[in-house]
């Protein structure tokens, strides 16, 4: 292993489920995921520091440093389930060590005998988007029926390019290992942090887990997108307007 692991502690977790929840389009998926652990009263167990990390470190309030980094959190019995969370302000910054990165961070996990991979992320549409669906991406047949009833969608071959960064990785080597595995993506224009896509894909994780949380802040926040939705929407109509007149 080449990265650099400080643990806080070594959680006893009983096969837990692995949620990665990095930065990526529109932020999706590290929104939803954050939100989640927090609501859950995740605890930080494990800090990986790695030469693929962007070079650069990160200043708080008071001009303290941190460096680039990834960060294992866990919450216990969530209605009768162990989960660990792979949270984080960056990913590898190159192919080969983003490859690198999501075998060393899986070979974490895989020691606690995890029993499915979630990754979270954003689909990107390049246009503004009023009610965000989840698209779903499987590592086999069987997960993929269980998410249907979730409400994911599976368009055929969607997305045609393929899914880039440690959301597609980690499904690809959990399929390697025979580890049921799944990427949700919001539908998002990608333009900005997107929490009503974010918003979505809780809504599906909640189905997943059984449990009840308070969205409150996730639906203010989603107001907001609304705004800006309508706002971007009347700009393009005046556009149209322009164009229409000129033409």
């Amino acid at each position: 292993m080449e990265s650099l692991v400080i643990y806080d502690c070594k959680p006893s977790l009983k096969d837990p489920l692995f949620i990665e929840c990095l930065p990526g389009i529109g932020n999706v998926g590290k929104t939803a995921g954050d939100f989640l652990a927090d609501s859950l009263k995740a605890k930080r167990f494990a800090t990986i520091y790695s030469k693929h990390f962007p070079s650069q470190v990160l200043l708080d309030d008071d001009n303290v440093i941190e460096m680039m980094n990834n960060q294992l959190w866990y919450a216990n019995d969530v209605n009768g389930r162990d989960i660990i969370f792979l949270r984080g302000d960056c990913q590898g910054s190159t192919q080969e060590g983003q490859f690198e990165l999501c075998r060393d961070i899986l070979d974490i996990v895989m020691g606690y005998g995890i029993s499915g991979i979630i990754t979270l992320g954003g689909y990107g549409t390049g246009a503004m988007v009023e009610s965000p669906r989840v698209f779903g991406a499987v590592s086999s047949l069987k997960i993929k029926k269980e998410f249907e009833a979730y409400g994911t969608e599976f368009p055929p071959g969607d997305p045609s390019a393929g899914i880039i960064g440690a959301s597609g990785v980690f499904v690809g080597l959990g399929k390697i290992h025979d580890t049921p595995s799944i990427c949700l993506m919001g539908e998002t224009s990608g333009y900005f942090i997107d929490h009503k896509s974010a918003l979505a894909v809780v809504n599906v994780l909640m189905k997943k887990l059984g449990v009840d949380l308070d969205l409150k802040e996730l639906k203010d926040k989603s107001e907001q997108i609304d705004e800006l939705t309508a706002k971007v929407k009347e700009i393009e109509g005046r556009s149209n307007q322009d164009l229409g007149y000129f033409g």
